[in-house]
């Protein structure tokens, strides 16, 4: 799944977006585009609960299409 997260511009940005997913599920792969601010995630949960933990994380996204 891939979301784009507009406001996410720095290394610590990466990593409230990484530790608030794998909070959610442990299992979770991220890969972090920042010039495009995209990242695409393999994980078991649905993209709502992604799009939550991205939220918990603080940061707004949408899910894009494959």
């Amino acid at each position: 799944m891939k979301f784009h997260v507009p406001d996410m511009s720095c290394g610590h940005c990466k990593a409230a977006i990484d530790s608030s997913v794998k909070g959610a599920d442990s299992s979770a792969k991220l890969e972090f585009d920042m010039d495009n601010r995209t990242v695409d995630i393999e994980s078991q949960l649905p993209a709502g609960k992604i799009l939550e933990a991205l939220k918990t994380a603080g940061y707004d996204a949408a899910q894009q299409a494959a």
